[in-house]
């Protein structure tokens, strides 16, 4: 699997042209494309890196790129990032690292957003194997689990809790995560508008329709997928 995690990374490297603003996720296939790209000195140092991922940016930094931060950067050349899994129309989950609105806000910065991945997270649709997760402003939780169950019936929200420290997962932003649970997905063009409409969500993990191209690794070699 990490081998072809570093396939993908290789190729995603190719598409990187000097004097370009790149944004990158999380993740190791992201981390492989750093270590591959600070290879090419040239090319590296004539880039500029912003990043979603506080892992991420410790990695730049140590490889002695030049980071811009997200705060002051209004657009991307390209942004890549992995995902849990993402379907034919390149609609993906990015539910696991718990900073989906920050990724979100850069893919939407970025003229070109690049899915990077083993073909494992390719699906012909995508399963409630991952939850959708919304970003919530503390004082809105209980609120917003109420109005998620009535909504949809099909929807379990539960509040992320930490494995490192006793209570919840707080956000770089201060916020609380609800990994809302599906025993099956609603149409996917719904989720996000019905849940955006809630007072107190901030951003949900569900891509849809925001991912230009996917760089897939699998045993056969690497693909390049682009929307139907």
């Amino acid at each position: 699997m990490e081998a072809l995690k570093q396939a993908a990374a290789k190729e995603a490297v190719t598409l990187i042209t000097s004097g370009s603003v790149i944004g990158f996720g999380a993740g190791s296939t992201i981390a492989h494309m750093i270590h591959y790209l600070q290879e090419d000195k040239v090319l590296a140092q004539s880039i500029t890196a912003v990043t979603s991922s506080f892992n991420t940016h410790l990695l730049l930094q140590e490889y002695g790129f030049k980071i811009m931060e997200i705060g002051v950067c209004s657009g991307l050349d390209i942004y890549f990032d992995g995902c849990d899994q993402f379907d034919h129309q390149l609609n993906a989950l990015k539910s696991g690292g718990g900073i989906h609105t920050r990724e979100k806000l850069l893919a939407a910065m970025a003229t070109r957003f690049i899915i990077v991945g083993d073909g494992s997270k390719y699906v012909a649709q995508l399963y409630t194997t991952f939850p959708v997760v919304v970003e919530v402003i503390p004082e809105a939780v209980h609120f917003v689990m109420k109005q998620i169950k009535s909504r949809f019936d099909a929807a379990n929200p539960v509040i992320r809790l930490s494995n490192k420290k006793d209570g919840a997962v707080i956000t770089e932003n201060g916020n609380l995560l609800i990994d809302i649970w599906f025993s099956s997905f609603p149409p996917l063009a719904h989720i996000n508008p019905a849940l955006k409409a809630i007072p107190g969500i901030l951003e949900t993990s569900l891509f849809y329709n925001m991912a230009q191209e996917a760089i897939i690794a699998e045993k056969h070699g690497v693909a390049i997928k682009r929307k139907i």
